[in-house]
């Protein structure tokens, strides 16, 4: 019994409840943090590194024989309200338009591939593609891909900032 006056005893009950809760405190603050960390991101991985090698064997000599060709690819992002337009012009190394195309964009973003943003782009005029996508902002790779009769014929990866 405490007297007026004089320090409270602690006892061994008090200091073992107070390390518990300390620890159950410690545990619930890294649960709320490795669940948050899970969710949030979806990570990078590689299923098969012997796989990526020869893909990176095979993308060199594409960049390669791409580099051969001259080709000027430019492109003009757009954002505007309710959308984000894409034009694309394909010249070749004398700066002719190009015909007889297909184009595919993608908009990849950098840490979370679950956001990325596939654009269909049709060709209005000679060497010159369109398309839309829904309205971003922020930090993307913009994937341009050319092919001719189903064989990709040149690729591009730029980094572009949406405000």
């Amino acid at each position: 019994m405490a007297v007026k006056g004089q320090p409270r005893q602690v006892t061994g009950r008090m200091v073992l409840a107070c390390l518990i809760a300390f620890f159950a405190v410690v545990a619930g603050a890294n649960a709320i943090m490795i669940r948050a960390a899970i969710s949030t991101f979806g990570g990078v991985e590689t299923s098969s590194s012997y796989q990526a090698g020869l893909a990176y064997a095979r993308e060199s000599r594409a960049a390669h024989a791409q580099d051969a060709l001259g080709w000027q690819v430019k492109a003009n992002v757009h954002p505007t309200a309710g959308m984000t337009r894409i034009d694309i012009d394909v010249r070749d190394a004398a700066g002719v338009a190009l015909t007889r195309l297909q184009a595919m964009a993608r908009f990849e973003r950098p840490t979370d591939r679950r956001a990325d943003q596939t654009v269909a782009l049709h060709e209005d005029r000679s060497g010159h593609f369109r398309g839309r996508a829904a309205p971003i902002t922020g930090q993307w790779d913009l994937i341009i891909e050319l092919s001719r009769d189903g064989e990709r014929v040149f690729r591009s990866r730029s980094r572009v900032v949406l405000n």
